[in-house]
């Protein structure tokens, strides 16, 4: 149990880490950021696989893609998913974007909730519907106020649901599954590294990017294997409630960054981040209650 705790914790700062990192890859832009993070975890994410025994996880995929050829477009689907997600992650706090971002991660819990009683018919505490009608409440106000949800939360919450509704669907939520979606990545990850202009003279102007390039390779490699192991050590439910650290990080983070809640903004932020503390309560009232709380998603 504390083994499994400390893995989840630790992915989660290592997160929190590598969104810290990116304004010091500048003068990187974040297309170029992504493709050389990319090929940067590419290798280390690879030794995990082999290290791991996941290698023929692989190999079922692709006996999988012959026999049902139509998979072959959900496995682009799914990459394409994630890699959107992956640009992003860096993207948002190079260009003052990290707020609407954590935002997104915060509302990300919620709105696997609604999915899953949508698509899974999983039923609903009443805590948990405390906790939608308080995100409501910080979405309705953020619409009055600005006229729409910053596209970057919505794609946040909506994009990464689908991809995790997905890969379920896929049957590939495994490190076999992570490693094809990260192979496919690589000849866009190629293209935003060679594309004119070219990141290799930025990359040979500036001794700095040469020991950050691989750290960020590492530091993403070394968080999905701590994912991994917490998801196999803890209790499903305490591995999805420790999920909400990560958000309270990324808003951290974002404020180290330079950035602020505006008093405009507190009506949104505030219910949402109280939908989140009701979401932990209820997992934890759980988790007492039956020795492993499950998961509000």
């Amino acid at each position: 149990m504390i083994k499994g705790l400390a893995a989840s914790i630790t992915a989660s700062v290592l997160f929190g880490v590598l969104y810290y990192l990116a304004p010091l890859l500048v003068p990187l832009d974040g297309e170029q950021i992504f493709g050389w993070r990319m090929l940067c975890t590419m290798p280390f994410t690879t030794m995990l696989l082999f290290s791991k025994g996941q290698w023929p996880l692989v190999q079922q995929l692709a006996l999988r893609v012959r026999r049902q050829p139509l998979l072959a477009l959900g496995l682009v689907g799914s990459s394409a998913l994630l890699g959107i997600q992956l640009w992003l992650f860096l993207w948002a706090p190079l260009h003052g974007r990290a707020l609407p971002v954590s935002l997104g991660y915060f509302l990300l819990p919620l709105v696997m909730v609604l999915t899953g009683r949508v698509l899974y018919r999983e039923r609903l505490s009443l805590l948990q519907w405390l906790a939608t009608a308080l995100a409501t409440v910080g979405v309705t106000h953020e619409v009055v106020r600005t006229g729409g949800m910053p596209w970057e939360t919505w794609l946040v919450a909506l994009g990464y649901t689908a991809y995790f509704v997905l890969r379920r669907r896929m049957n590939t939520h495994h490190l076999g599954g992570h490693w094809l979606d990260m192979l496919l990545l690589v000849p866009a990850a190629s293209w935003f590294v060679l594309r004119t202009p070219s990141s290799l003279p930025l990359m040979a102007d500036n001794a700095h990017l040469w020991a950050l390039m691989p750290a960020v390779g590492m530091v993403s490699a070394v968080s999905l294997a701590l994912y991994m192991a917490a998801n196999r050590l803890l209790p499903l439910g305490l591995f999805g409630l420790l999920g909400y650290v990560e958000p309270v990080l990324l808003a951290m983070v974002a404020l180290l960054l330079g950035e602020s809640i505006g008093a405009a903004q507190w009506p949104t932020y505030g219910p949402i981040f109280a939908a989140v503390a009701v979401l932990m309560i209820d997992g934890t009232l759980q988790l007492r209650q039956h020795g492993q709380r499950p998961v509000p998603v």
